[in-house]
Order: structure tokens, then sequence, then C-alpha cells
């Protein structure tokens, strides 16, 4: 099934299950959160297919799929850390430690947008960017979940977009912590929520989903790649978030860029020159996934930085001690 949730045209806030452009309603108050944590999403669809209570799809608003607790974004592409790092660093290769074990960042759940929204950068910020991703999102409570344990507790997948200040994610990461201010501003989750079951077709031999993965920018294609080149499947990410900790329902997984123009730092960094240059107002950025659908977002002018609350630099103190 195809969950969604969205705004309509009185304001009102509805999911239900998505069937050729056309929502067939839950009843009013339910939301995809709270039934994932029931353990009652797929009964809950089958009835609201039953009911015929329906809507289309083009007369509403797409807001993310559900409301999420918490998101933690991977770098599972090995080849957008090789491009990424030499347009950031200036140097060539991955480190040895990416190999190790999949690495993560928590990012904002309260400024993800919808499938249609627009996108306004942060104040400061003049090197825009997205980055194409496919989110897992977990459906059980789980802790020190092995791989296999893991894929039972994933209730389905969508595509991320997790825009990216360059500027502002480049001189905070020089201070030694993962990115922030480069990267709390926005992120895109939809345009549905499509249940594991759908997309188990397209898993391979070694266990990855083998999905194709286009964004394009004002309609000229810029990166395409298939999902199953991560360095681990979903089920290994799984397992490593919740290893000494736990996940929850509702909890996101980006699977991190994908190579080949997932982004266009990656691009940056292989060509050494900002082409395509970083996105502007006006810019429209569409993503697709195979299985899952398409998101667009428009770029429009943000907050100058003239207009935002100041951000005062450190004090330099006497360094007394009690």
């Amino acid at each position: 099934m195809r969950f969604a949730t969205v705004e309509e045209s009185d304001g009102s806030v509805r999911c239900g299950v998505v069937v050729d452009d056309v929502l067939h309603r839950l009843p009013p108050g339910t939301n995809v959160l709270d039934l994932l944590r029931a353990g009652t999403l797929s009964e809950s669809g089958d009835a609201a297919l039953s009911e015929g209570d329906t809507v289309p799809l083009a007369g509403v608003r797409l807001l993310p799929p559900l409301e999420v607790p918490s998101v933690r974004d991977f770098v599972a592409f090995e080849e957008h850390v090789e491009g990424v790092r030499r347009s950031v660093e200036g140097q060539s290769g991955v480190v040895s430690e990416w190999y190790e074990a999949p690495a993560f960042y928590f990012t904002n759940p309260h400024s993800l947008l919808g499938a249609h929204d627009d996108v306004a950068p942060p104040p400061g910020c003049a090197v825009l960017d997205f980055e194409l991703e496919v989110a897992a999102i977990v459906g059980r409570e789980g802790a020190d979940l092995t791989s296999e344990q893991a894929r039972s507790h994933i209730a389905g997948y969508t595509v991320f977009n997790d825009w990216s200040a360059r500027d502002l994610q480049g001189r905070e990461m020089r201070v030694g912590l993962g990115p922030a201010k480069g990267k709390d501003f926005a992120g895109t989750l939809g345009p549905v929520l499509v249940t594991a079951d759908e997309l188990e077709p397209y898993r391979d031999a070694d266990g990855f989903l083998r999905l194709a993965m286009t964004v394009s920018v004002n309609g000229t294609e810029v990166g395409r790649d298939l999902l199953s080149n991560m360095g681990w499947p979903f089920e290994e990410l799984l397992s490593h978030a919740a290893r000494g900790s736990r996940v929850l329902p509702g909890d996101v997984l980006g699977s991190g860029t994908c190579g080949n123009g997932g982004c266009l730092a990656e691009l940056w960094g292989r060509s050494g020159a900002r082409q395509p240059p970083p996105l502007r107002s006006g810019d429209v950025v569409e993503m697709w996934v195979e299985g899952i659908g398409a998101i667009a977002n428009a770029v429009v002018d943000g907050v100058a930085s003239a207009d935002a609350p100041p951000v005062p630099s450190a004090r330099r103190r006497d360094r007394q001690r009690p």
C-alpha cells in the first residue's frame, strides 16, 4: 500500500491510502504514526479502501507521509563520498573509517517539507544543493537488532531530499562536528510511504533494493543511480542504528546521497568547478525513485542575513577557575 498525509482545501489534515492519484481517506483524527505505533497500518489501510471515502490528490497539498520523531541520515554511497570529499576537502579517495561501519548524523524532523512545497535557503546561504536519497521508515520498536530481525522492523520507504547549504556546512564541519545549520533548515519527504512488501520484487540476490533514482533541475537530468549501489542494505543500517540503542515507530533512516550526480557537490568535486551552478530562486528540483514516486520542489528566496537574528562571535575569556 501507499500511504499519504494531505492538507485539504479547508485546512484539515487527513491521511489515507493512495490508489491511482486518489486518496482513500482514513477516519478524521487518524494519522500514520499512530497506526505504526499500534501495529494496525495494514488493517487500517484495508478498511480505508473498503469505505469509499475518497478525494483526488490533485486538489490537496501533500505533506510528509507521517509525523516523524527522528531522522538519522546515513552516508551509504561510496561514490558520493568520493566526489564530495574532493569538493569539500580537496582530497581524493574515501577514508578507511567509512568502510568499517555505517556513519550517520541526526537532522531536524521539525523542518520536513511535503513533496511539492517551496524551499527557502537559510540566512547566509549562497551555495544551496540537493541530495537524492531514499528513506526507510521504522515500523516497530527495537533494540540491538540483527540485520535479519531488522528487516521486519521496516514499515516502508519514501523519497528524501536532504537539502544542503554547502557554504554553511563547510564552515561548521571544520569545527569537528557533524553538519548543523547547513542541514536543519529543510528536508523533503514524500510523496508517499510505500509499504515494504511492495518493494520486495526489486530486491536483488545480495539483499539490496535495486531501484532506479533520478534527479533533474529545471527539467534537465543531472543525476542517475541505483539504490542497490549502497554499501549496506537498509537492514544493516537499521541494525547499526539500534546497536546499543533503540529505534521507535516513525523513525526515519536516510540512505545518504546516491552517486553519479545525486548532488551538485559531488559533481563539483569531480569537475573542479561549480557546474551546474548552486541552486537559485526559481529553480525546480525533481526527484524520482522507481517503485515509490516523484517529488518536486521550487527554490524561493529565504530570509536575508541582514534580516535574521545576528550570530555573535565567541568572546575570548580569561580562564578563571573556581
